[in-house]
């Protein structure tokens, strides 16, 4: 097996954000020759597929200024500092659908953009929802809907573009995939 590492020979911080960080290196390449990397850095995310007892997919609509338009997606979030990721998925689907859950179960975490960004998302299924009456706020900067969909309607809105993000396909995917292997 070839060996592919790339080692940093100097690192410099561009940005500092809220969200994100922008780092520049540059590089030792496996050949000896050398090359720049503009990486950008996330503490990690969460994403959670929320089930109702009848079978929907809980999910929000959201305004998405990088793409100048809302898209339909399952509730996530960014880690807060020494948060567990578990936690941050209980935190994440009450803020933003009012529900809280009987079980969680990790699927599995995936980077999202591994050429540019360290991002890693924790995928969840939250089962035994349970409406709360004094729920979590959501983010000051937050504006979501909460709609419950059925499979079928979440395929739809991948036809029509409104799911259109990879967290939310894959999970539209797996419970496609699920209800496969179940019914054989």
């Amino acid at each position: 097996m070839k060996n592919f590492e790339e080692k940093t020979l100097s690192s410099k911080t561009l940005f500092e954000g809220r969200v994100i960080d922008l780092v520049f290196e540059e590089v030792s390449l496996p050949n000896g020759k050398t090359s720049t990397r503009e990486i950008i850095k996330h503490p990690g995310a969460v994403a959670v597929i929320p089930l109702t007892n009848d079978g929907k997919i809980v999910m929000v609509e959201q305004y998405r200024k990088a793409l100048e338009r809302t898209l339909v997606e399952i509730p996530a979030g960014k880690l807060e500092k020494g948060e567990e990721p578990e936690l941050t998925a209980r935190r994440e689907l009450e803020e933003e659908t009012g529900y809280e859950c009987e079980t969680l179960t990790h699927l599995l975490s995936f980077y999202t953009s591994p050429g540019f960004a360290d991002e890693i998302i924790h995928l969840y299924v939250a089962e035994g929802l349970t409406l709360k009456e004094d729920k979590l706020e959501l983010d000051e900067d937050e504006f979501v809907e909460v709609m419950e969909l059925t499979l079928d309607e979440a395929i739809s809105l991948i036809h029509e573009k409104r799911i259109y993000d990879a967290k939310t396909a894959y999970a539209v995917q797996y419970l496609q995939l699920k209800k496969a292997v179940e019914s054989k």
